[in-house]
């Protein structure tokens, strides 16, 4: 059986969104907590694809890193703007809902 996704949140997600991922049962790792804030977007994705985590982010940058053909365990983006944080919420708990880890592995979910 697959395993569940597992988030890992760029900096710039807002503390809101984890914290209600988390309420929820969703295993969810942060930037911040990771001390890994202003560490350069390959890096990032590095990172969590070794985490087996799906990388959360408004950043275009993964979407290029992901076109370039680099592998990753699964990008959740949207536009910095295009959700409330409760938006956010919802859309992220619809991905964990649905998908597996081994269907974000080398996806990009369009939020």
């Amino acid at each position: 059986m697959a395993e569940g996704v597992r988030f890992y949140m760029d900096q710039h997600i807002p503390a809101a969104v984890t914290q209600g991922l988390r309420q929820r049962g969703v295993d969810v790792q942060t930037a911040q907590e990771a001390d890994r804030c202003g560490i350069p977007d390959p890096d990032q994705l590095q990172f969590a694809t070794v985490e087996g985590r799906v990388m959360v982010t408004f950043d275009p940058d993964y979407l290029a890193l992901h076109a370039s053909g680099v592998q990753h365990a699964g990008i959740a983006w949207c536009q910095q703007r295009k959700y409330t944080v409760s938006g956010l919420l919802h859309a992220l708990l619809l991905v964990h809902a649905v998908l597996t880890s081994d269907d974000m592995r080398n996806h990009v979910e369009y939020l």
